[in-house]
């Protein structure tokens, strides 16, 4: 805009001259306010290349600062990762269950609220490895990952202690919820290797008493854990021996 208000200001001062006789001092001066004005418009274009330049500069500089930020951003989150959260399932590992679970002891005592956890433990995952190979006992155990869930509420917390054994953190949580959740975990099937196979597992769970340690709750949910695997065993033993 400012250049085209020159050019029409040049403009202005030659029409007159078009029009009548100028004599030569009109002329003279005429000539001089066009050379001054063809000087601003040379001078407005090199500022504004001038400044168009120190603008790409701030954008680029801008640019760079934004891609800095975001790559601080994803290193954070991997490091979020790498310390919370299992690799293999995406569940919390077995360092933040533990923490959470003194945290969640700290305010049952508190508060006087119900806290209960449930011990998990996959069936024949050693079997899956040898039959099928380790790829397939990792599509197992991230299956389960995922079906434990969903079968969970938003309060709760699931976690990977480690191998096939998994953890459930259920802050105030009555028997019948409980139930629930495992109800959901019920009947599972995964697909591996072009076979349906059925997805079993034993469970333990234990109710915090009051001035129970951490180590103490995971004991006795561990206890009853193992209590039921080898009951299933047997149970399975029996099965086949009749078959």
């Amino acid at each position: 805009m400012v250049t085209i208000l020159l050019t029409l200001g040049i403009a202005s001062f030659s029409f007159p001259g078009l029009l009548e006789q100028a004599d030569a001092s009109y002329s003279f001066g005429l000539s001089q306010a066009l050379h001054a004005l063809i000087g601003l418009v040379l001078l407005f274009n090199v500022y504004a290349i001038y400044q168009q330049l120190q603008i790409r500069r701030m954008q680029e500089a801008l640019a760079e600062q934004f891609y800095a930020v975001d790559k601080i951003e994803e290193r954070t989150e991997e490091v979020y990762k790498l310390a919370l959260l299992d690799p293999l399932t995406g569940l919390y590992n077995r360092r933040c269950g533990e923490q959470r679970l003194a945290t969640e002891i700290s305010r049952s005592q508190r508060n006087g609220l119900p806290l209960t956890v449930i011990m998990l433990d996959l069936n024949e995952l050693k079997e899956v490895n040898d039959k099928y190979g380790h790829a397939a006992g990792d599509e197992l155990i991230k299956f389960f990952a995922i079906r434990i869930n969903k079968a969970i509420r938003g309060s709760d917390l699931a976690v990977r202690m480690g191998g096939d054994e998994f953890l459930l953190l259920l802050p105030e949580c009555k028997p019948e919820e409980v139930r629930h959740v495992l109800a959901r975990l019920s009947g599972m099937q995964i697909d591996l290797a072009g076979q349906t196979l059925a997805l079993a597992f034993s469970v333990g769970w234990a109710n915090h008493l009051p001035g129970e340690s951490p180590e103490e709750l995971l004991k006795r949910a561990d206890e009853a854990l193992y209590i039921n695997k080898r009951a299933a065993k047997e149970q399975n033993q029996l099965s086949t021996a009749v078959q």
